[in-house]
C-alpha cells in the first residue's frame, strides 16, 4: 500500500486511480476528496462533522459515523472546519482476500461506532498507512472494519440466492437502494427509481427489500423523511411549513398527521420540547441539517 493521500484547508483531492490493492486516504479542516477511481471505499468521521455526496444522495457525517460505498458510487467527501475523515479504498482483489479471511467481507452501508472504536480504527488506519508496501499491514484494519459491519454480514445471509456470491451481489444492490432512500429523505422516491438502481424488476425488488429489512421501501422512505423533519425542527429555525416541503410532503396537513403519528406529538410541540443551539453552533447545525 502506498503512502496516504490527504486533503486539507479547502484543497480538492481528485482520487481517480487506484494503483495498489488498498489505499489510505483522508481529509481534514474543509478538505475535499472526490473519488472517481473504480474502488470500494469506506469512510469514518473521527472528529468534528462533514458530509458526503454520492450517486446515492447526500449524507451528514458526525464523529463516529461510518459509510461504505460500492465502486459505482463516486463519493465526494467534504469535511467541516474542525472535521477529520479517514478512508480506505479497496480493489476487487483486496475485497476477495478479506472474504477468504473473514468469510464475509465489506458491504455498502452506513452506521455508527463508539468513541473507543473510533480511536481503535484510527490507530489501525495509521498503522496501515505506515506499512508501506506490506500487504499484512492493512489486514488488521480490514478485519476490524468487518467486525464493525457484522450486523450487515448477518443480514446478507438472509438474502435470496443459491450461492454465497449471489447473496452478496443481491445484498450489495439492496444496500445501495437503502442508501438511496436515506440520501433522498427530502422527497418521495419512486419504486421504479430503486428498481432501476438495482437492475431488478419492481416486483422482485419490493419483495426482496421487505424480506431483508422487515419493512417496505415506501414505509422506510416515510420514516426517514419524518426523522429528517425532526432533525430540522430541532436544529434549524425553519418554519414548520418549510420543514414539510423540505421533507417531500405536498401540504402541511398531511405532514402534520404523519408527524404526529410517528413522533407522538405535533411538530410545534416537538420543537418546543427540543434543545436549541444558539450562536455560531446553531448556524453550523442549520447548514448541515439542511443538506
Amino acid at each position: 500500500m502506498s503512502s496516504v493521500l490527504w486533503s486539507q484547508r479547502g484543497h480538492l483531492l481528485q482520487f481517480d486511480q487506484l494503483s495498489v490493492p488498498a489505499q489510505c486516504v483522508g481529509a481534514s479542516r474543509l478538505g475535499v476528496v472526490q473519488v472517481t477511481a473504480p474502488a470500494f471505499s469506506i469512510w469514518v468521521q473521527v472528529r468534528g462533522e462533514g458530509w458526503i455526496e454520492s450517486r446515492e444522495g447526500r449524507f451528514r457525517m458526525r464523529c463516529g459515523d461510518w459509510m461504505a460505498f460500492e465502486k459505482e458510487s463516486a463519493p465526494l467527501i467534504q469535511t467541516g472546519p474542525q472535521g477529520i475523515c479517514i478512508g480506505l479504498a479497496l480493489d476487487a482483489r483486496a475485497l476477495a482476500e478479506l472474504q477468504a479471511l473473514d468469510d464475509g467481507g465489506l458491504y455498502a452501508g452506513r452506521g455508527r461506532v463508539s468513541s473507543r472504536e473510533v480511536r481503535g480504527l484510527f490507530r489501525l488506519w495509521r498503522e496501515a498507512q505506515r506499512g508501506g508496501g506490506d500487504r499484512l499491514s492493512v489486514r488488521p484494519l480490514l478485519l476490524q472494519l468487518a467486525i464493525v459491519q457484522r450486523d450487515l454480514a448477518a443480514r446478507a445471509r438472509r438474502c435470496p440466492g443459491r450461492s454465497r456470491n449471489r447473496k452478496r451481489q443481491v445484498f450489495g444492490r439492496m444496500q445501495r437502494a437503502r442508501l438511496y432512500l436515506e440520501g433522498h429523505s427530502d422527497r418521495v422516491v419512486r419504486i421504479s427509481e430503486l428498481a432501476d438502481l438495482t437492475s431488478f424488476s419492481s416486483w422482485y425488488f419490493s419483495k426482496a427489500f421487505h424480506a431483508l429489512y422487515d419493512e417496505s421501501p415506501q414505509a422506510l422512505s416515510v420514516r426517514l423523511r419524518l426523522e429528517r423533519a425532526g432533525l430540522l425542527l430541532r436544529t434549524t429555525s425553519m418554519m414548520v411549513g418549510e420543514v414539510a416541503a423540505a421533507t417531500g410532503f405536498d401540504n402541511c396537513c398531511s405532514f402534520a398527521r404523519a408527524f404526529k403519528a410517528h413522533h407522538g406529538t405535533s411538530a410545534s410541540r416537538y420543537r418546543a420540547a427540543g434543545t436549541r443551539n444558539i450562536g455560531t453552533g446553531r448556524a453550523t447545525e442549520e447548514v448541515y441539517a439542511s443538506l
